[in-house]
């Protein structure tokens, strides 16, 4: 699993939380780091902020549009604080399986990607964007 954050103690939860249950867990905290390791190795799955700086406030995209090029077969969740419709949808075009908000407790992300995992959600762009307006994204 890759973890994007540019929040130290978000990264850490996120990192902690799945690594105690097992994962192996690459956090780091900017998009071009994340898009390097992209480059080296496979990932099940990818967890990124939208905000990965103050300067580029939708870096989290590009890291999803790495890894979706990367890996298709990569399930790819997209966390942020300052979502819209807007986002959602571009989230969605470049490959993200789901945009979830934050706050989410830790148990809820791991069954949003046990879910992934599982084979369950549709394919990246099949869901019905306009469930995620009301923070329902297809999960």
């Amino acid at each position: 699993m890759l973890v994007v954050d540019d929040e130290p103690s978000i990264l850490f939860a996120i990192s902690e939380y799945f690594s105690a249950r097992g994962w192996e867990v690459d956090g780091v905290q900017d998009a071009e780091t994340a898009k390097a390791l992209l480059t080296q190795k496979r990932y099940s799955v990818v967890v990124a902020d939208l905000r990965l700086t103050e300067a580029d406030d939708v870096a989290g995209l590009d890291v999803v549009t790495t890894a979706r090029h990367r890996a298709p077969d990569t399930r790819i969740l997209l966390l942020t604080a300052y979502g819209s419709q807007a986002i959602e949808a571009a989230a969605r075009r470049r490959g993200a399986d789901a945009v979830l908000y934050k706050p989410m407790p830790l148990a809820e992300l791991a069954r949003v990607i046990t879910g992934f995992l599982a084979g369950g959600p549709p394919a990246p762009g099949t869901g019905d964007q306009s469930e995620c307006a009301t923070n329902k994204c297809p999960d």
